[in-house]
């Protein structure tokens, strides 16, 4: 069954600035080279959601760790920092509707925390907020249908946008409440991963610093939507975030217009006389879309700047 939620207004509202923040993204080049701000947001990724569950680390210590520099601190927090890196550091292998995909991810996330990390909870759980029971979660014995039934959701659902269906999915694996532990780590990392499918460039977005900065709004959201039995207000909240982090992410690079012809310059100096797929060509500009892959080789196609050979999935191309 689809899950319970409306699209509203708001909603598509946010939906539209997101599409706007990610075309003008995808028209700048950053002067900061590529794996430096993957690596800063990175870090903000990881110690945004850690800092949710309670984790003190600091940013300072976390590049240590990534650096495999030796940190003082709690054993707990170090080892939680250092799943937590392993875990996203897969974040381009997990594949969006493998249920088998993301109990691996929990297994990284819980290494060592969980005597049943990667497998569903065998237990009932009720979730407190203060004193207050705030969420009580299904019973543990229908967990693995009900997982069953959002991964076919994500999978089959063709008529909901990406965008909504992360924050769908989000929502719904923090009321089933299918682990023992780490729900909010895998809603938030499984959330990164559906976006990072339909735009590679949410790579470079730390949503989860975001969430850190209203965490006390966004357990309130989840607890009223949990109220309601339906998860429109949270849809908004995660929406209104997604966008604010693109708007931060612009603010990270210089702006330098970026056309076909500027990409497939670029791209020459890379490929030279060598052959290469639509894919590789998205592989070395890591921030547009499959769209404008395509609309790039077809204009160099047709302005024999490329020669194409073969079709569709086979097609590949090499400059003249």
């Amino acid at each position: 069954m689809k899950p319970p939620y409306d699209i509203t207004h708001t909603a598509l509202n946010l939906s539209l600035e997101i599409a706007t923040n990610l075309g003008v993204l995808e028209g700048i080049q950053s002067k900061t080279p590529q794996p430096s701000l993957r690596k800063k947001n990175r870090i903000r990724t990881i110690q945004g959601s850690l800092a949710i569950e309670g984790n003190t680390l600091s940013t300072e210590k976390i590049t240590a760790l990534l650096d495999n520099k030796r940190v003082i601190g709690s054993k707990k927090e170090i080892a939680e920092i250092v799943n937590a890196i392993k875990a996203y550091d897969k974040i381009t292998d997990y594949r969006v509707g493998s249920e088998a995909s993301f109990l691996k991810a929990h297994r990284l996330m819980m290494k060592g925390q969980l005597m049943d990390a990667g497998c569903y909870r065998t237990g009932n759980v009720e979730i407190f907020t203060g004193q207050h029971v705030s969420h009580v979660a299904p019973s543990h014995s229908r967990v693995p249908e009900l997982m069953k039934n959002l991964f076919d959701y994500l999978k089959k659902e063709t008529e909901t946008h990406a965008l909504i269906k992360s924050c769908v999915f989000h929502y719904e694996l923090m009321f089933i409440h299918p682990f023992s532990d780490g729900n909010g780590r895998l809603g938030r990392l499984w959330q990164s991963v559906i976006l990072m499918k339909y735009h590679p460039i949410f790579e470079y977005v730390p949503i989860e610093s975001l969430i850190k900065e209203k965490q006390q709004l966004y357990y309130q959201t989840l607890e009223l939507c949990d109220k309601k039995g339906e998860s429109t207000l949270f849809i908004e909240f995660l929406l209104s975030l997604i966008s604010q982090a693109l708007t931060e992410l612009k603010n990270d690079v210089v702006v330098v217009p970026q056309t076909s012809t500027f990409r497939l310059t670029n791209a020459n100096e890379h490929f030279g006389k060598n052959q290469f797929s639509r894919k590789e060509y998205m592989n070395f500009h890591k921030t547009i879309a499959s769209a404008t892959a395509s609309r790039d080789l077809k204009y160099g196609t047709e302005h024999n700047i490329l020669k194409k050979t073969g079709e569709r999935a086979l097609s590949k191309y090499h400059f003249l």
